[in-house]
């Protein structure tokens, strides 16, 4: 079990570049993950990673070890847990991490039904609208759109993440609707940085007839955060870009319209991401498929379209 421990922190650490990284993955401190790599090391008899202060990387001895051992690994894990997973209720702290709003309004509702089927479940959950490096940092699940899907992750579509302009009725009404792509010229916009690089992303209107169009607003405004970016669209500030699950609610209550509803912008997908393994940990596969029936159940594919006649 020793020799078991010592492979399985030694392959985490490989993973994630770090004694620290995969004590979060695996529950342990820094220190034990790397007390545990090194009697594998005495045992073996070969040094498996180069370390520095900043980042583990494997010597060449070590990749040929993680190649030779890391299906089997996955293989007597599956074994292991496959003696007891059929009986054994889901347990333990489930790290999520998902956008600010989105979370708020969309995942948190789910939390409720969630918890009453499986209650030996703990909910830690991270609202940033940031994409985390789900293996580094310890998450089990990662709920969002602009990720990348790096290795040994898995990626399930829920949603298209449309984006879509949007104003105040009092602003429209003063200023007039623009009635095409062109007419956003000059206006002030409201607009997000992107949480990768900081920037203002050069967005391409689309349109269903396969059109395109560039968004010529002028930076009025400039946010991190898409439901800042609907309060001040609400104080007539100008027009905003925002996602549909971000739009939505005030969409619907009539504080906010939409500008230009023939044309959207195609952000590609909101999805939910979670570690490639054989067999995930109970608490992670029952909280994905919670998370993909509650979607299912309350259409909600269909109402982050840019087309469902609710965002119109």
């Amino acid at each position: 079990m020793d020799t078991l421990n010592g492979i399985v922190c030694f392959i985490r650490s490989a993973e994630s570049g770090s004694f620290a990284a995969a004590g979060r993955a695996l529950g342990l401190t820094p220190a034990a993950v790397g007390k545990n790599v090194a009697r594998l090391e005495t045992a073996l008899g070969v040094r498996l990673f180069q370390r520095s202060t900043r980042r583990l990387s494997l010597t060449e001895a070590g990749e040929a070890f993680r190649l030779e051992v890391v299906d089997g690994l996955d293989t007597l894990q599956t074994a292991m847990s496959n003696a007891t997973v059929a009986h054994a209720s889901p347990v333990g702290r489930l790290r999520v991490s998902m956008g600010n709003a989105f979370g708020r309004d969309w995942i948190v509702p789910m939390l409720g039904a969630f918890l009453r089927a499986n209650p030996r479940v703990q909910p830690d959950w991270h609202f940033d609208n940031r994409a985390v490096d789900l293996i580094g940092e310890g998450f089990d699940v990662a709920i969002g759109g602009g990720f990348e899907l790096q290795p040994g992750l898995v990626a399930r579509r829920l949603a298209p993440a449309h984006r879509v302009l949007v104003a105040s009725p009092a602003y429209l009404s003063t200023r007039g609707a623009p009635g095409t792509p062109a007419e956003l010229a000059g206006r002030g916009g409201i607009l997000l940085r992107s949480p990768q690089t900081g920037r203002i992303r050069n967005w391409t209107l689309t349109d269903g007839a396969g059109g395109k169009a560039s968004i010529d607003l002028e930076t009025r405004i400039l946010f991190d955060d898409p439901d800042a970016a609907n309060h001040a669209a609400m104080q007539g500030l100008g027009i905003a870009l925002v996602s549909v699950p971000h739009a939505l609610l005030y969409l619907q209550r009539g504080v906010l319209r939409r500008v230009l509803p023939d044309w959207w912008v195609d952000g590609g997908d909101i999805s939910i991401y979670y570690a490639a393994q054989k067999l995930l940990p109970r608490k992670t596969r029952v909280f994905v498929e919670h998370v993909m029936a509650s979607f299912e159940r309350d259409e909600l594919a269909a109402r982050f379209s840019a087309q469902h006649p609710a965002v119109r």
